[in-house]
């Protein structure tokens, strides 16, 4: 759960995540949505990854990444148990 809160605490990844809610994008449609370098995008979506916020296809050379719905659910669930 503390990789969650983690991920969440930066708000790149949070617009990420925005980015995502709306349709599955590849590393590149993300990158170009931020002025940041290609290896800091990565460095994000790999902290998403790790906690099971989004998740990748790898189709040829081409990575899609997703929100990971159980991940929302499971965030969800913690935060009803840590408020009562």
């Amino acid at each position: 759960m503390m990789d969650v809160w983690g991920a969440l605490a930066d708000k790149t990844r949070r617009e990420i995540l925005d980015l995502l809610k709306e349709r599955p994008h590849t590393a590149g449609e993300i990158a170009d949505q931020f002025d940041l370098s290609a290896a800091t995008v990565s460095h994000h979506l790999s902290v998403l990854r790790a906690a099971k916020l989004v998740e990748s296809t790898r189709r040829a050379q081409t990575i899609i990444y997703t929100l990971d719905p159980r991940a929302l659910r499971h965030l969800m669930k913690g935060l009803a148990e840590f408020l009562s």
